[in-house]
């Protein structure tokens, strides 16, 4: 019988099937603007990054997927370049199309869910990459065809060319057919190098008392924090933060900067990318945080890490 995982504080996302036909019956009676989308980058500086062995810099592709450049190493976050997600178009094009990207060295998996790890976009990537990956995930790789897969536990930490990589828990679940529920575990990426550069790419999360051990552990400098799909919250609550949750995790992390992701590329739920952007900056306005620390990227575009 195959291992279940859980989460750290035992939260289970047990809405079934009559939860599901609820949401979808308020669904229909929600309208919703789908023909307004966050932006996409004026300037793409993709010669830059292309050549670059020696800079830090993050560039968001799109939802989850950023290129994370470190020491040399060019490293991918759950690669998706599909242009759907089960019945539903993608609502914005990636940033960088896969020919304009760099080969890959490294690939960082947060979790099973198809709107995070997507083979057909892994084929394509140029290179010949390592995949890190949470335990009871390396199988499903072996039998694709691929080789150099490591598993990883929550806290596990591995060093590939001076670079040091921590899997660090999340509050979620995951699953890839009917039979796989939760027999892969999930979480987050804490990326270091020896200048005390870090990054930390929170994959997939509802909000958990997991943020303020993780901000014990880590000098966070930059954290790529999830603000889309939490709507109805009722539903999503458990598996999915809001942008205002997101912010109180950023505040728990004492990380130097906050950088949006997973919203606007694919309708997982009722909320808009547009409407978790303005939550966000709204709520950060309230609080009256420093402004320079929110880096709203927009699709394609390059922060580079100083």
């Amino acid at each position: 019988m195959k291992k279940r995982y859980e989460n750290l504080n035992g939260a289970v996302n047990e809405h079934g099937f009559r939860d599901m036909m609820k949401w979808m019956k308020e669904r229909r009676g929600k309208i919703q603007d789908l023909s307004e989308n966050i932006p996409i980058a004026g300037f793409r500086d993709v010669k830059n990054v292309a050549n670059n062995r020696t800079k830090t810099s993050i560039t968001w592709i799109g939802h989850s997927t950023f290129l994370i450049q470190m020491h040399g190493l060019n490293m991918i976050t759950d690669p998706v370049w599909a242009s759907r997600m089960g019945l539903q178009k993608r609502l914005t094009k990636p940033g960088y199309e896969l020919s304009e990207m760099p080969e890959i060295d490294v690939v960082l998996i947060s979790h099973g869910h198809y709107d995070h790890l997507d083979f057909p976009s892994i084929k394509r990537l140029k290179g010949n990459p390592a995949y890190y990956v949470p335990m009871g995930l390396k199988q499903l790789f072996i039998k694709k065809g691929y080789k150099k897969v490591y598993e990883v536990n929550w806290w596990d930490r591995v060093e590939v060319q001076r670079v040091n990589v921590s899997f660090v828990p999340a509050q979620h679940w995951t699953r890839r057919t009917l039979w796989d529920t939760n027999t892969s575990h999930w979480g987050g990426w804490i990326i270091e190098n020896e200048n005390g550069e870090s990054i930390y790419f929170a994959g997939d999360t509802g909000y958990f008392d997991g943020f303020k051990k993780i901000g014990e552990r880590f000098n966070i400098k930059a954290a790529l924090m999830p603000i889309g799909a939490y709507e109805p919250e009722w539903f999503m609550k458990v598996s999915h933060i809001n942008p205002e949750d997101a912010i109180k995790a950023f505040l728990e992390l004492q990380t130097d900067s906050f950088i949006p992701m997973h919203y606007g590329a694919f309708r997982l739920a009722d909320d808009t990318g547009p409407e978790a952007l303005r939550r966000l900056l709204k709520e950060w306005e309230r609080l009256e945080l420093n402004q320079k620390k929110l880096k709203t990227l927009a699709l394609g575009e390059t922060c580079w890490l100083h």
